[in-house]
């Protein structure tokens, strides 16, 4: 090698270095599989939005069976609230005014689109499908109980839920009971619902067969769920002349959700009330094997309730149903894993290929690699599909809060150029099943995330926001087998 191609190669690793080097390998998988995201793993830009919009949670999804064009990868993901609700006018289409989140009712709105896999690293043109859709959760009726249960019972669940602000926020994708003949897709939602306590998150459902047009699960005059399909051209937004004058961000002729109910027939909230609109909790993803359907999300620990928010520790939490249109769908919950950080957000699928569970995680790497202590993104692989193995999983060293973790990719894309990233509300790319996909582009990878930098510059170069205009990024990596060691 000429010396002059030594200089070459030796400024190439001293560029990549500076860039956000790749970490060492790492083994995962009970140590039967090794992750080593080189520095030339694929990176790049999978989004940059207008100055009025934002993405957030971008899920990716291989459709089989669905008819339409132009493709058979469909984005989903969490946008801004429209402005302007008309017959089939996009708000914003003539102009594109900054806009902040200032306020809690903005940002609760579903947008998706449709792409050709030699597009798949590319958002594709999205359209708006859900937004702010009801003024309460609904709640089943209760029987009238006397005595000592009356009161249990009052003790252990939250109050009526019903107020303003129910959003349509982290969506969470998977195909029905398609081997039985379903041919619908299932959105979970997350809301903000008013309680004695506080408000607190609960999660609702919607469904669609073509991804443009939805029904939500609601009830119907006999009280009970029934499917309304949610109708966004009968009319603008009203103005509320109650509470305080607030603007009511739904139509008043859609339907107001249906809280999803547990096993025992209770509505799912999130563990502790927040302040305002500032829930916390029951944010993941669902994973079918077997013909199971598994949620895994994580929720603050209760005995942390009373804690400040960035003390909060959470868990990891894993229901399970066999039917997403059954009137009780979910389990009760188990708990997977504990403790974990404050406002920990994980993903878990079944992995591309094998039969074992990955988990992505948001981390810092330790102190001691390229780059210092600077937020990224881990991977995990388990040995099997044993619920255990999770809780097996080494997530954090000590101290948990500190974040650190040597599982770490090393991603390279985004940051505000000295140095500080915000990678946050990741997602992958799956089958319709929730589980791990990836683009045919990338047939060899292991798994395709995408994520949102908060401190990546803005197209218009302003900060007027953290989120909107902020950038969104996608990746990939690789594990091999390298057998028992």
């Amino acid at each position: 090698m000429t010396s002059l191609a030594v200089l070459a190669l030796a400024a190439a690793e001293a560029r990549a270095q500076g860039e956000g080097a790749a970490p060492a390998c790492f083994l995962t998988g009970g140590g039967t599989l090794e992750i080593c995201r080189s520095g030339g793993e694929a990176e790049g830009v999978f989004f940059t939005p207008r100055p009025c919009e934002f993405a957030a949670n971008v899920q990716i999804l291989r459709l089989t069976g669905v008819k339409g064009a132009p493709g058979p990868l469909q984005a989903v993901y969490q946008g801004e609230t429209p402005l302007e609700r008309g017959r089939g006018r996009r708000a914003g289409a003539e102009t594109c005014e900054p806009r902040r989140s200032s306020n809690p009712l903005d940002g609760g709105s579903v947008r998706s689109g449709r792409s050709p896999e030699q597009l798949a690293t590319t958002m594709p043109p999205t359209g708006y499908r859900l937004w702010e859709m009801a003024r309460e959760v609904a709640r089943p009726e209760r029987r009238k109980r006397r005595g000592r249960s009356r009161e249990r019972e009052r003790a252990e669940a939250p109050a009526e839920a019903a107020t303003e602000g129910i959003g349509a926020r982290d969506p969470v994708v998977v195909t029905g009971r398609n081997w039985a003949g379903d041919e619908y897709y299932y959105v979970f939602l997350l809301a903000a619902a008013m309680t004695e306590g506080g408000a607190r998150r609960v999660q609702i459902q919607a469904r669609t067969y073509d991804f443009e047009r939805f029904d939500v699960r609601g009830r119907g005059e006999d009280g009970n769920p029934a499917w309304v399909p949610f109708q966004p051209e009968e009319g603008p937004g009203r103005r509320s002349r109650r509470g305080r004058g607030r603007e009511r961000g739904p139509d008043a002729d859609n339907p107001s959700p249906a809280a999803v109910l547990d096993e025992a027939g209770k509505p799912i909230f999130g563990n502790c009330p927040g302040r305002g609109f500032d829930t916390q909790g029951l944010a993941g993803s669902i994973s079918v094997v077997d013909q199971v359907y598994h949620w895994f999300y994580t929720d603050v620990l209760p005995s942390d309730c009373n804690e400040p928010v960035l003390k909060r520790r959470t868990a990891l939490y894993l229901r399970t149903s066999r039917d997403l249109t059954a009137d009780r769908v979910w389990s009760a919950p188990r708990t997977v894993a504990e403790p974990l950080p404050a406002a920990s957000l994980v993903r878990v699928a079944k992995a591309k290929g094998m039969d074992r569970w990955v988990v992505a995680y948001a981390c810092n790497r330790p102190a001691n690699a390229q780059g210092g202590p600077v937020a990224d993104l881990c991977v995990q692989y388990t040995p099997d599909l044993s619920i255990g193995s999770l809780a097996g999983l080494t997530w954090y060293a000590e101290p948990v809060a500190a974040m650190r973790s040597a599982a770490y990719l090393g991603l390279r894309s985004g940051g505000d150029g000295s140095g500080r990233y915000g990678r946050a509300q990741h997602f992958w790319m799956t089958d319709r099943y929730g589980n791990l996909d990836v683009p045919t582009s990338f047939s060899v990878k292991a798994g395709f995330l995408t994520w949102l930098d908060r401190f990546a510059p803005r197209e218009d170069g302003s900060e007027a926001s953290s989120v909107y205009g902020r950038p969104v990024y996608w990746a990939t990596w690789s594990v091999r087998n390298v057998g028992v060691r």
